[in-house]
């Protein structure tokens, strides 16, 4: 692949179909075939499973996994950063930033959050109907 000239591979999975298990399989073969190529994953949090499979293809070998602040995360929206902070601190993938800076920055985005609420998808909660249907949100 870098000889393609890829700098960095970006897994986009659109649905939130990536679960926990499919993410340690697919990032692991990846790293062993391209130890020094970067590797991005971007989940949706759909059924609920985005922390746990954001978690999981980091310990495979992940270089980057998307979140977004607690407040606007979950369902259509990517999992949640304070869960992925909390998860990894003292751990060897440590992110490097503190739950109580992640929290302020959330307490903001709880306010704004109102000023978006006609744009939602009206989805309220996980569904893992989406592992049925496939569709993105």
């Amino acid at each position: 692949l870098h000889s393609l000239g890829i700098h960095v591979l970006a897994i986009k999975d659109m649905a939130g179909l990536l679960k926990p298990e499919a993410a340690t399989i697919l990032i692991s073969a990846i790293r062993q075939q391209h130890p020094d190529l970067p590797i991005h994953v971007h989940t949706h949090d759909t059924a609920g499973t985005g922390v746990a499979s954001m978690l999981a293809a980091a310990k495979a070998g992940a270089d980057v996994v998307d979140s977004c602040s607690d407040a606007m995360s979950g369902t259509t929206s990517q999992p949640a950063m304070g869960a992925l902070v909390a998860s990894t601190n003292k751990t060897v993938l440590e992110t490097g930033l503190k739950l109580a800076d992640v929290q302020s920055l959330n307490e903001y985005w709880e306010e704004c959050r109102g000023l978006y609420a006609p744009f939602e998808s009206g989805q309220k909660t996980g569904s893992s109907d989406v592992y049925f249907h496939e569709m993105p949100g």
